[in-house]
């Protein structure tokens, strides 16, 4: 399906916020009003582009209330509709960890868990100063401070995908980012196409908006490329955006130039915007380079969304952003207005990591970030040497972010129906937890994080490896069968 070109307005959720923070001097509605005073409400009112006649009725009272006989409290359809998928999944679980063994977790992303990565003082320092001087104590603007957006527009600059602060909104964390970004672009009924395996947030956030989702393929053979032929098949005349996760959770796969090129091409063709999950940006291996996908377009509009989350090692400050990337001006003022609008949902983001955002993204050391990619790195080669020797696994070396996808050879634990079973054995028997494939929508695989103390990534590992020593059911195995049959053979389970 091919589009002729751009047509991008904001949706209705959008359009709806940008009227309510626009309109002013709404005169309240009391019992007591006059006929003159009701007359001037009821005009304006009307005037609001998103109330229907009825509702401007029930404000002033013409419609009767029903008396109620009973409470009869119900959750919203909004409510109803937002389910996390690793939420859902993990809580069936039955987890029972073996009283003997100390339990190591391998399934939490935050970087910070077990205390060996942590900030360093030039960027705790700058959260003290902001504190004590007491100029960020107060409500920001809802994009944020301009000094700040102005840093993160310095930051994030590149020759190829210029910036100025008008293109940068302050959110509350990178999932805030992303939140704004779908509904932002995305009307009720409407899909986006997102990765498989991917982040579960996007399906969170499309879903309780009645937003479908659609996934395209990554293919393990490769390193977790995007199918590009899948990715295009995907594409219908509802699509209104397609999810770019680079570097990617849970793969850890970080995409070529030539590749997000590629990608690119792909949704110009198709006229489609890019919704682009740049968390983990910089977080690679050596010998990888990250390519922030805004510089490789020169038409095709990109929502870039990141934060300090995952490279500065503080998920719990909350602190994240939106760069808008729009050479051919095809947002336009209709989505930037309406990203604006989403912005005051919350008034804003946190201001005291605003104060101190200057000086964390221009004084913390390289060397930071350098420590902190060796230890995920060494984690990750330790991990990888370990498990691709267990017969009946097939661990994919990772070329940045903090995880690795390990497959699971069915045929080789057949007493297991699938890998949320694998998980919860593997938890009552060695007590090490992780999280199993259908958390990201690809059974017959399991992602372990590679931010925990080195010890004890070498003593989880082992004791998998020990777990699935006593579990194997084929006769022959060979690191070189494991490799064959998952990566060529075993497709994941659409589901």
């Amino acid at each position: 399906m091919t589009r002729s070109g751009f047509e991008l307005t904001p949706c209705n959720y959008a359009t709806t916020m940008r009227g309510i923070f626009c309109q002013a001097d709404l005169t309240c509605i009391t019992s007591s009003a006059d006929s003159k005073s009701i007359k001037t409400i009821f005009i304006s009112l009307t005037r609001i582009c998103f109330f229907s006649i009825e509702s401007v009725y029930f404000l002033l009272g013409f419609v009767s209330m029903k008396t109620k006989r009973s409470w009869n409290v119900k959750p919203s359809k909004f409510a109803v509709n937002t389910v996390n998928p690793i939420r859902s999944i993990v809580d069936n679980l039955h987890i029972n960890p073996n009283a003997a063994k100390s339990v190591i977790s391998l399934s939490i992303g935050d970087p910070t868990t077990f205390g060996n990565l942590q900030p360093c003082p030039e960027i705790t320092s700058a959260i003290v100063e902001s504190v004590t001087s007491a100029e960020y104590n107060g409500y920001a603007p809802s994009t944020g401070y301009r000094k700040s957006r102005e840093a993160v527009a310095e930051y994030a600059f590149r020759p190829d995908a210029p910036l100025e602060p008008e293109d940068v909104i302050l959110t509350s964390g990178c999932s805030h980012a992303l939140e704004m970004c779908i509904l932002g672009l995305v009307n009720p009924g409407q899909n986006i196409l997102i990765p498989r395996p991917g982040f579960s947030i996007y399906k969170t956030i499309a879903q309780s908006m009645e937003i479908e989702t659609k996934s395209y393929d990554l293919l393990p053979n490769l390193g977790w490329q995007v199918d590009l032929a899948h990715m295009e098949s995907q594409i219908d005349s509802q699509t209104a955006a397609i999810v770019i996760n680079n570097p990617s959770n849970p793969c850890g796969s970080v995409f070529s130039k030539r590749h997000l090129k590629a990608i690119v091409e792909v949704a110009n063709r198709n006229c489609v915007p890019i919704i682009a999950d740049e968390i983990y940006e910089d977080f690679v291996f050596r010998g990888e380079e990250f390519h922030p996908i805004a510089t490789l377009s020169t038409h095709v509009p990109i929502l870039s969304c990141g934060g300090l989350t995952k490279k500065f090692l503080v998920p719990g400050w909350r602190m994240g952003w939106v760069l808008i990337h729009d050479r051919q001006n095809i947002f336009g003022k209709e989505i930037r207005s309406g990203l604006q609008a989403l912005s005051q949902r919350i008034i804003g983001s946190n201001t005291i990591v605003q104060g101190a955002l200057p000086s964390i993204l221009q004084d913390t050391p390289e060397t930071f970030f350098e420590d902190n990619i060796e230890t995920v790195q060494r984690n990750a080669v330790l991990a990888y040497s370990i498990l691709n020797d267990v017969p009946g696994l097939c661990p994919v070396m990772p070329k940045g972010a903090m995880y690795m996808m390990v497959g699971i050879q069915k045929t080789s634990f057949s007493q297991f129906k699938h890998d949320m079973d694998f998980v919860e054995c593997l938890m009552s028997e060695q007590s090490v937890f992780c999280l199993p494939g259908r958390c990201f929508d690809y059974p017959n695989y399991f992602r372990i994080v590679l931010t925990v103390p080195e010890p004890l990534m070498v003593e989880a590992c082992e004791r998998i490896k020990e777990f699935c020593t006593n579990h194997y059911t084929l006769d022959t195995p060979t690191s070189s069968f494991n490799t064959e049959m998952l990566l060529k053979n075993q497709m994941p389970l659409q589901v």
